[in-house]
């Protein structure tokens, strides 16, 4: 099992959580994912290969959580829908 820790940018609460959560589950080899709101962490327990990182941050990116820094108002703006269907889907 391999470990997979990426720092994004827009994490607000659980709602936010709860979509990211849900989303890389999705992964074939996804066995567990973790999200600490405070520092903006998601980590990911897999059992694939290191080329799954790709589609992780590109997944997230998609959802409006980019990694840190890399993130612009078009993030922000689908972080909250995703935020708000976290919160609906709790």
């Amino acid at each position: 099992m391999k470990t997979i820790e990426l720092f994004v940018d827009n994490i607000k609460c659980h709602g936010c959580a709860n979509t990211i959560q849900r989303e890389m589950k999705k992964f074939e080899h996804v066995k567990d994912v973790r999200v600490e709101v405070e520092r903006g962490a998601v980590i990911i327990d897999h059992e694939g290969n290191d080329d799954l990182l790709k589609g992780f941050t590109r997944k997230l990116k998609r959802l409006g959580y980019p990694e840190q820094g890399k993130g612009g108002t078009s993030a922000k703006v689908k972080s909250y829908v995703s935020c708000a269907i976290g919160r609906m889907n709790n």
